[in-house]
């Protein structure tokens, strides 16, 4: 088997739809939505075509956010979705596990095995990593939450961020993904960006300026590995 690991799709239709055509390309026998499908313009399109694609789900906490809405873009994004959507959402599990050929039991999750917003990334040190993993017993983690690719082995686990498919931070444009079995592959799919900046700016979303920003000129992603470190650290 052969899997495509789309996370942090965060509402971004046109993003979606270039993975989703390599993926076709790719030999691919399943998908996993890794979490954070939602808070963007089109999140309930985004939710639609995975559940057509029969992806495999799992909740990130923006998930979780529009469930229980604090901000703005929280309401603006539970107003869009339907009543399905919204229990759909509601029903997400924190992880799945898929045996992966070449590779071994995988366990998907949005951030790490016990959080749906724990920060990981590709430098924070290895004792903090195996403790967020502790307790997992499959070969392979695949997380996001990031928004940065990274493969790291911690211990016996090899650990895999497969990116963004939406808002990527990683120096240029583009949707990234991961392709598994029997390696690991991350993978940058290049798509109109320039065109969805616009469509974001004109789509109502709060902070859409922001959001498109990002799309057409992702931060590098040393700087949001930096960024999401201090986090972890305050």
């Amino acid at each position: 088997m052969r899997v495509a690991a789309l996370y942090d799709i965060h509402g971004n239709l046109p993003a979606l739809e270039a993975v989703i055509a390599e993926v076709d390309s790719a030999g691919v026998d399943a998908i996993v939505g890794g979490g954070d499908i939602v808070w963007g313009p089109w999140s309930g399109e985004c939710l639609e075509l995975l559940r057509r694609r029969g992806a495999v789900l799992v909740r990130g906490n923006c998930e979780r956010d529009i469930l229980e809405p604090k901000s703005e873009r929280d309401r603006w994004c539970a107003a869009t979705l339907t009543p399905s959507q919204l229990e759909l959402i509601a029903e997400l599990p924190l992880s799945v596990e898929i045996l992966v050929d070449g590779l071994g039991r995988i366990l998907f999750c949005h951030a790490s095995p016990r959080r749906d917003d724990e920060i990981v990334t590709r430098s924070t040190p290895a004792n903090d990593v195996a403790e967020a993993l502790a307790g997992t017993e499959a070969e392979a983690v695949v997380c996001g939450h990031t928004h940065v690719q990274y493969e790291r082995r911690i211990g016996r686990t090899r650990l895999v961020n497969a990116g963004s498919v939406g808002l990527p931070y990683e120096d240029d444009p583009g949707a990234r993904w991961a392709l598994l079995g029997p390696g690991v592959e991350l993978r940058r799919t290049p798509y109109a960006t320039d065109a969805a900046a616009a469509a974001i700016r004109a789509s109502g979303l709060p902070d859409a300026d922001d959001f498109a920003d990002t799309v057409a000129i992702p931060p590098s992603a040393a700087e949001a590995t930096e960024h999401f470190e201090a986090m972890r650290g305050s």
